[in-house]
């Protein structure tokens, strides 16, 4: 089951960050993008009541009126992966964020994996960001155009933390 996160999940959260990615770095940036009121909106899966993946989505910062999003971190605890819960997740995220009005949204991330969401570095080649020029610097435009012309955008501050 995916649904919105609550403040009660935080700490489920937290642990289910830190598994899936063997530290706490990832776990402590989800920390610092809440305390910062970076957060757009957070989606968790369930299993039986227990909280088995997570996905933020941050507001970025761009020379343009329109709302841009970052995606990360994504996290599926060790026992789950590989079963379609991070492909539910990235999906179920890609919808909301249309919703909201997102134009596209940014990540950071494996290119085999990401892409078959439809992320490409190719579409985020015109945007300036501290990751642009990276292979795993990837973009998807929710709404048509909206990676097509040169686009600057910040990070909030929790990613270089």
């Amino acid at each position: 089951m995916i649904g919105h996160a609550r403040p009660a999940d935080h700490a489920a959260i937290a642990q289910v960050t830190r598994a899936a990615f063997g530290q706490p770095a990832e776990a402590e940036l989800v920390d610092r993008l809440r305390a910062d009121g970076d957060v757009v909106f957070e989606l968790v899966a369930s299993d039986a009541g227990t909280v088995v993946g997570h996905i933020l989505f941050s507001r970025l910062w761009a020379d343009s009126q329109e709302l841009y999003v970052a995606m990360a971190p994504v996290s599926v605890h060790p026992n789950v992966q590989r079963t379609g819960v991070g492909s539910r997740l990235v999906r179920r995220g890609l919808e909301v964020a249309r919703e909201l009005g997102a134009y596209a949204v940014l990540v950071l991330g494996d290119p085999a994996y990401y892409s078959r969401f439809g992320f490409t570095a190719q579409a985020a080649a015109r945007v300036k960001a501290p990751y642009a020029g990276s292979p795993a610097f990837m973009g998807l435009a929710l709404e048509p155009g909206a990676l097509d012309r040169p686009l600057l955008v910040a990070y909030p501050g929790a990613f270089s933390a």
